[in-house]
């Protein structure tokens, strides 16, 4: 799962202590207290700025108010698990995110329509759960039929063919129609939470004792606290404007890789090496072929019943190669997009140890790049 959620109070406080002073706010019943606005000094509020990094250290001397404001960016795993934590305290949140279609962020999944419906998890391929308490949230997605666990056969597949299983200490989780539906069901049915979508805040700064948000010089509203439940480039852009310098130094040290991710639908099933001790691999960690690190067949992860239909493939690149084919997420260029089929495909007929342009072609293409 994603790394949790950075939690920026406009006191600094710590996200529990946020936490705790919504819940003791929050009665049952009745409208919340009426809520105090604080100082208006603006960017002369009375608060301690010191300089540091190259940019001023903001800090608030208002506290919380009892019925605080949070602004929530990004609407995958994490910022979803946070605003449904906060409804859970009785604290309202609003979440912008980017989707088109569907919140989720990584945890995505494309349907294709036509004779017949295509299915790809085309980011987060499975979970695992190794803490206790994420294990007791994921028994009651279990128990609602939001996920199951994944007991295809997986491992490493070596350049030419060679497969070997790898056992795993702990399941391994899908979403039973693929990973967006965990993600659509992630949220409860409440007005406590706001989706906002799509949405690409691109700014935040101090204004009033409060955080103000916008998307592309359009206002999005101020907020007590604000949630960055986003990668670390787009964390970095904000944080820029912040006013928080110690964390957008920290922030700075994460590095990005860039993968790209091609959905590949064919006709007929591909020639997977059969093994008589294991049978046929569904996900497969590959090895020594520079364009490939992942190969997995969603028709048969999600749908092990069916027959007769496209397999759907799911291929990830290796961060070196994406990294030598880095374009704009948002406009990637046809020339560009066809190579990297070309090269994933390629790479894919070296792993399974396949003649050169023996590979059938698909009738069903994507490539997308990703940013992790």
């Amino acid at each position: 799962m994603p790394p949790p959620p950075l939690v920026v109070p406009a006191t600094a406080l710590p996200a529990a202590r946020l936490a705790r002073v919504m819940a003791a706010s929050s009665g049952s019943g009745g409208a919340p207290p009426r809520r105090v606005r604080r100082g208006k000094p603006g960017f002369s509020r009375r608060s301690a700025i010191k300089k540091s990094f190259h940019q001023e250290q903001v800090v608030f001397s208002t506290p919380v108010p009892a019925d605080p404001t949070v602004a929530v960016i990004g609407g995958g795993a994490s910022g979803l698990a946070c605003a449904s934590a906060l409804a859970a305290r009785g604290v309202r949140s609003v979440v912008f995110d980017t989707g088109m279609h569907s919140l989720g962020g990584r945890m995505a999944t494309r349907f294709v329509d036509g004779s017949e419906q295509l299915v790809f998890d085309h980011a987060a391929q499975f979970f695992t759960a190794s803490d206790e308490r994420f294990q007791r949230l994921v028994d009651e997605w279990l128990d609602r039929g939001l996920v199951r666990e994944w007991n295809g056969l997986i491992g490493e597949l070596e350049a030419g063919g060679r497969f070997r299983p790898i056992p795993s200490s702990t399941p391994r989780y899908i979403g039973v129609n693929g990973m967006r539906s965990l993600a659509d069901a992630m949220l409860p049915e409440t007005d406590m939470i706001k989706v906002v979508r799509p949405c690409w805040i691109s700014k935040l700064e101090p204004f009033n004792g409060l955080w103000r948000l916008f998307e592309n010089e359009k206002p999005r509203g101020e907020y007590d606290a604000i949630v960055i439940a986003h990668n670390g480039k787009c964390a970095n852009r904000l944080l820029s404007t912040s006013g928080l310098p110690l964390l957008t130094k920290q922030m700075k040290r994460l590095e990005l890789s860039s993968v790209w991710a091609l959905l590949a639908a064919f006709e007929d099933p591909l020639p997977i090496p059969h093994n008589d001790s294991h049978g046929v691999f569904e996900g497969a960690f590959v090895r020594d072929v520079d364009s490939l690190s992942w190969m997995g067949n969603n028709t048969r992860k999600l749908f092990p019943m069916q027959t007769g239909t496209p397999e759907c493939w799911t291929f990830f690149s290796t961060a070196a190669y994406g990294k030598r084919n880095k374009v704009p997420q948002e406009n990637i260029p046809k020339i560009t997009a066809e190579k990297v089929k070309e090269d994933m495909l390629g790479g894919v007929e070296h792993a399974l140890g396949l003649c050169k342009g023996s590979l059938h072609q698909p009738i069903y293409t994507r490539a997308q790049l990703w940013y992790n």
